[in-house]
């Protein structure tokens, strides 16, 4: 059980997959202009991550090396597809807002990565709890920036407005180069604290 917990805890904090390894950068930067958008891109990309290293690690004995790459993008475009469809059907407010980064989750990085460093050579529960402590690792990253860039630059978190009527919203902080900035200094404080603790 205790290595469990640690697989959790090195996907959310010592190897989170935006801030320590860096992976994922497309949808961190493109879909975090608001809170509910980051939430969204986070969850479903858990979901893929835990489906598609649980099925790797199934069958890993069984897909030969030289094809391993051609079969885990399968794997994992068959679990997008089920996540879209089911994103279309159900959220479909959401699906409108993630758009064509919703079915790039196919070539993440992270996705890939995790299928190729973990899933296809441990057992199936240890490949899970990997799965979910990256999963929410990446989600809570995409979160925090979401939060910032959605308060300096809408002045709102989930579409409610936390600010005065005053406050006079930074229009670039929802745009590219807000993405840019906050992701830097998020980077930045991250890289401190852990330098900090050890």
């Amino acid at each position: 059980m205790k290595a469990l917990i640690e697989r959790l805890k090195a996907g959310i904090i010592a190897d989170n997959p935006t801030f320590i390894q860096v992976l994922g950068m497309c949808p961190t930067l493109a879909v975090t202009t608001s809170a509910n958008n980051a939430i969204g891109m986070g969850l479903a990309t858990t979901a893929v991550l835990i489906c598609s290293n649980t099925v790797i690690s199934l069958l890993r004995k069984c897909i030969p090396s030289k094809v391993r790459i051609p079969a885990f993008v399968v794997i994992i475009a068959s679990f997008v597809t089920m996540i879209d469809l089911l994103l279309q059907a159900y959220i479909p407010s959401l699906h409108a807002q993630l758009g064509l980064f919703l079915p790039l989750i196919v070539v993440n990085c992270l996705i890939l990565g995790r299928a190729e460093a973990y899933a296809s050579k441990n057992k199936v529960l240890p490949s899970i709890w990997d799965g979910i402590g990256m999963g929410f690792g990446f989600t809570i990253a995409l979160t925090v920036i979401g939060v910032i860039r959605e308060v300096l630059g809408a002045g709102s978190i989930l579409g409610i407005s936390i600010m005065p009527a005053s406050y006079d919203p930074a229009i670039i902080m929802i745009l590219a180069p807000g993405a840019f900035f906050t992701l830097a200094i998020l980077m930045a404080l991250f890289n401190a604290l852990r330098a900090k603790k050890k």
